[in-house]
C-alpha cells in the first residue's frame, strides 16, 4: 500500500498517445487551413481527429485518478494492471474507429464501451473498498 507505480506506468503510455492525438489535431487543422481544393459535402475530416482528442480527454484522467487511488489503498496489482490495459487499448481503438467512417464503427464502440467497463470497475472498487473499511 502507499505506492501508485502500476498506475504511473500506464499514465506515460496514455500521454503518449494523448500527444500523438494532439499532433493529429494539429496537424488536420494546418492541411485544412493550407488547403485551397474545395470541400467536399458530408462530414469534415478534422471533426473526427478533434472529437478522437476530445473523448480521450474527457475519460482518461478519472478512470486514471481511480486506478491511482485503487492502488494507492492496496487493490490487486492484477486489476490495476487489468484496468491499466484494457485502457490503453481501449483508448487505441476508438480514434481509430472515429477515423474509419462517420458514424458508429465497431472499433469506435468498442474502445467506448471497454472504456466505460473500466471506469465502473474502478468505481465500483473504490467505493466497495470505502464501505468494508466504514462499517455502518
Amino acid at each position: 500500500m502507499g505506492t501508485v507505480i502500476i498506475t504511473a506506468f500506464y499514465a506515460g503510455i496514455l500521454a503518449i498517445i494523448l500527444v500523438v492525438l494532439s499532433v493529429r489535431v494539429v496537424v488536420a487543422r494546418v492541411r485544412r487551413a493550407s488547403s485551397n481544393e474545395p470541400r467536399a459535402g458530408g462530414e469534415d475530416e478534422l471533426l473526427p481527429v478533434i472529437r478522437g482528442q476530445g473523448n480521450f480527454i474527457e475519460y482518461v484522467p478519472l478512470a486514471v485518478v481511480l486506478m491511482g487511488f485503487l492502488e494507492f489503498t492496496g487493490s490487486s496489482t492484477n486489476l490495476i494492471h487489468g484496468l491499466g490495459i484494457a485502457l490503453v487499448v481501449a483508448r487505441v481503438l476508438h480514434p481509430f474507429g472515429l477515423r474509419l467512417e462517420p458514424g458508429p464503427t465497431v472499433l469506435r464502440a468498442g474502445g467506448a464501451v471497454v472504456t466505460w467497463i473500466v471506469l465502473l470497475i474502478a468505481a465500483i472498487t473504490a467505493i466497495q473498498g470505502f464501505l468494508s473499511a466504514n462499517p455502518t
